[in-house]
């Protein structure tokens, strides 16, 4: 049988030319950076300018920060090649620059409660814990840990901790207990995020002793916020998500 060598799908003429590459190709072109003319053009030149290229699509993109004067070292060896050395950032800053009432989160548990958080709902409830994680004296460099699964509030607490400069490390509440704190004992956090229990194959578990044996065994843990996942309802799913940020030590 002859195989075809057809492409099974090509975008509109109109497709192409809304895409971001090129939009970025008339940025090149626009501020004179370079004057490519279409995908295979601007392929080759990003190979063959490997750090103007880069450094064009930090300011095409908009990144907040700042990239530094040096773009690339060691060019010449894969192993050592280093990036943006001097470049300074911070990736929440970046992710929630975004202000609106479009859809930031849309989370569905197992149990098919679902809801969404805006991005706006989403900045104030970063703003709100990292205003908490800063009253508890947490500082660029500190570990914060979240023993959680995949809800909107590990995203919350993720982002106000790298807000802040601290380091986010997490697992999942599924691991054992000795697992957990041999992961996290490596990094003494000194908060935990945790949940009261997760839900699996429809079957609500119950995991707050669990978190309760697992902070006594991280002696750097100043608070244990405890997250009520098992209370989402139908009815409170909406008020859990606006409050979410009022969680206790």
């Amino acid at each position: 049988m002859k195989q075809s060598t057809a492409p099974l799908w090509r975008p509109s003429e109109q497709r192409i030319n809304d895409s971001q590459i090129y939009a970025f190709i008339a940025f090149l072109r626009e501020h004179n950076t370079a004057q490519p003319n279409d995908y295979a053009e601007l392929y080759r030149w990003s190979i063959d300018a490997s750090e103007d290229f880069w450094s064009a699509l930090w300011d095409f993109a908009k990144v907040i920060g700042d990239k530094g004067r040096t773009i690339l070292v060691n060019a010449e060896d894969i192993e050592k090649a280093e990036w943006f050395p001097e470049a300074k950032l911070n990736f929440a800053e970046n992710l929630l620059r975004e202000r609106s009432d479009e859809t930031a989160i849309f989370f569905r548990a197992e149990d098919k409660i679902e809801y969404k958080i805006s991005w706006n709902q989403l900045y104030q409830q970063v703003a709100s814990v990292a205003a908490w994680m800063k009253q508890q004296g947490i500082e660029p460099g500190d570990r914060i840990a979240g023993y959680l699964p995949n809800i909107p509030e590990t995203v919350i607490a993720m982002l106000a901790a790298t807000s802040l400069g601290a380091i986010w490390t997490s697992t999942s509440p599924d691991f054992g207990e000795s697992s957990v704190v041999d992961r996290f004992s490596q990094t003494s956090p000194k908060v935990l995020f945790a949940v009261d229990g997760y839900i699996y194959n429809g079957k609500s578990i119950d995991v707050r002793g669990k978190v309760e044996n697992i902070a006594s065994q991280l002696p750097s843990v100043r608070a244990l916020v405890t997250i009520p996942l098992l209370q989402l309802t139908e009815s409170n799913a909406n008020n859990i998500q606006l409050q979410s940020y009022h969680w206790a030590d």
